[in-house]
Order: C-alpha cells, then structure tokens, then sequence
C-alpha cells in the first residue's frame, strides 16, 4: 500500500463500510480537533466510542468514555488514532491483542508510523495515515464544499445545498480534486436527488 497517495476508492469503501468508530484521544473540550471529528461523524451515523483514560465517569456527547481499547464490549470496525507517531506501534499492538480484530487503524493528520502500518497491515488490517476522516468524508460528500473550503475549483455549478436533516452522500463524485464534470453530468441529468441521503 502507497501510505503517500490513497484513492478515493479506497477511502470512501472504508467510510461506507466501518460502523463502529473507537477514537482514542477523544477529548471533550469543544475546541479540540478530536472533538470536532467525534462529533461530525457521530452525525453521519457511526457508533462512535470515545477512549481517554483521564476522562472515564464522564461523557461525550452522550457517549460514556473508556480507559482503553480493552474496556469495549463489542468489535470495533475502526480506530481513529489521536495520538502522536510514537504510540502508533502500541495502540497497533493492542489492536491485534483483541478477540475481534478491527478492519482499519486511522491515524489523524500529522501521524505516520510506517512501522506500525506494515505490522497493522500483515494481519489483514487496513491503514490510512496522515489523514482525517471528517475531512475526507466532507471532501469526497462534497459537503466539505458547503462549509466554506476552498476546493480550487472555479464553477458556477454546485452540489444540491443539505437541507436540515440530510447529508450528502459518500458515493457522489468530489468536487474538490474530484471529477466536476461526472458531478455536473449528473446534476444536469436530474439524478442528483439519488445523491442524498
């Protein structure tokens, strides 16, 4: 696997499949990035579990914090990792400590353990580093459009604006790096109302 360069294939597959999301390093001040990302994709539909062990007795969002990996009482489909490089390898070895074993370790921007990838990867697991999942569902939904980010892209032509209730949907085309013209063929062809969910 090229950790430098992941398709958009690949990265929208692992966010159309993962249900279960155990984020270690969730914090719950409101200013945080992994506050941010706990709570758009609790938004989005995925059984988020938030881990910190400074923070057991307390909740976010509603969702009771855990000690660790260890402490969760159903298999994890995806570990969002916001901890730097150096516990990669540990947080990796835990993984594969458990009865179920995830489908993907995610590591946040600035994160990379090519070590601890390779070990990851070698028992079937899938890996992204260097990234955030709330930007690259944002990117790849196009709503990451609609929240004021500068896709580079100079068009008349946008996405169908979210309505209160609805979110865009993974399997449309992306604007931002994206093919314009397969989501503007689409558009112009009245399907666009599929693209929602």
């Amino acid at each position: 696997m090229n950790h430098d360069n992941y398709s958009d294939a690949y990265i929208r597959e692992i966010l159309n499949t993962v249900k279960t999301v155990a984020m270690i390093g969730a914090s719950p001040q409101n200013v945080r990035p992994s506050y941010f990302v706990f709570k758009y994709l609790s938004e989005r539909g995925y059984d988020m579990i938030p881990i910190n062990p400074g923070q057991v007795g307390k909740s976010l969002l509603g969702k009771p914090f855990v000690r660790s990996l260890d402490d969760i009482d159903r298999p994890i489909d995806m570990i969002d990792m916001f901890r730097g490089s150096e516990h990669a390898m540990p947080i990796v070895e835990a993984a594969l400590a458990l009865k179920t074993l995830p489908k993907v370790i995610w590591m946040q921007l600035g994160v990379r353990n090519d070590e601890a990838a390779a070990k990851a990867e070698a028992a079937g697991i899938k890996v992204v580093m260097n990234r955030c999942p709330k930007i690259e569902y944002g990117r790849l939904s196009s709503e990451i459009q609609w929240m004021g980010v500068n896709s580079r892209t100079i068009s008349a032509k946008r996405a169908p604006i979210p309505t209160q209730g609805m979110r865009l949907s993974l399997n449309r085309q992306s604007l931002g790096g994206g093919s314009t013209t397969a989501a503007d063929r689409i558009a112009q062809l009245g399907k666009d109302k599929n693209d929602i969910v």
